[in-house]
């Protein structure tokens, strides 16, 4: 039976004082809610989460919303970027499992971008 008052297994508590108050805390939520759709999107295509294909798919999205494509090497900088040390071989074979899972496709330019239906999944069309 759940207890509150014990402390879980190498989960910290989330109502914890050092969890964050105000902005912190909301950025955190925003992120989360970020996250869930792309987690949402995984699911659909019966993919398993994991942190990389998150941070891929984010980092796609986000160029994709500031009108720029990215390839491996744009995609392997902007990780980088955000302190994600991921090799640039991990980048590249996560990229090319979610192209072979028609989550993204890979253009002529050698860019990468979310495939139409992926769109429509996050967008609540599909």
């Amino acid at each position: 039976m759940y207890n509150p008052q014990l402390p879980t297994e190498g989960h910290p508590s989330t109502h914890d004082a050092a969890f964050g108050t105000g902005a912190q805390a909301f950025g955190k939520e925003l992120e989360r809610h970020g996250n869930q759709r792309i987690r949402y999107l995984l699911k659909c295509f019966g993919l398993r989460t994991s942190l990389i294909r998150l941070k891929v798919i984010d980092a796609l999205l986000t160029a994709a919303d500031n009108q720029r494509s990215l390839g491996v090497r744009g995609v392997h900088s902007h990780l980088l970027e955000l302190g994600i040390p991921l090799s640039f071989l991990s980048v590249r074979e996560v990229l090319k499992r979610l192209c072979s899972e028609g989550v993204i496709t890979l253009n002529a330019d050698k860019s990468y971008s979310l495939h139409e239906q992926a769109a429509k999944v996050l967008e609540g069309r599909a």
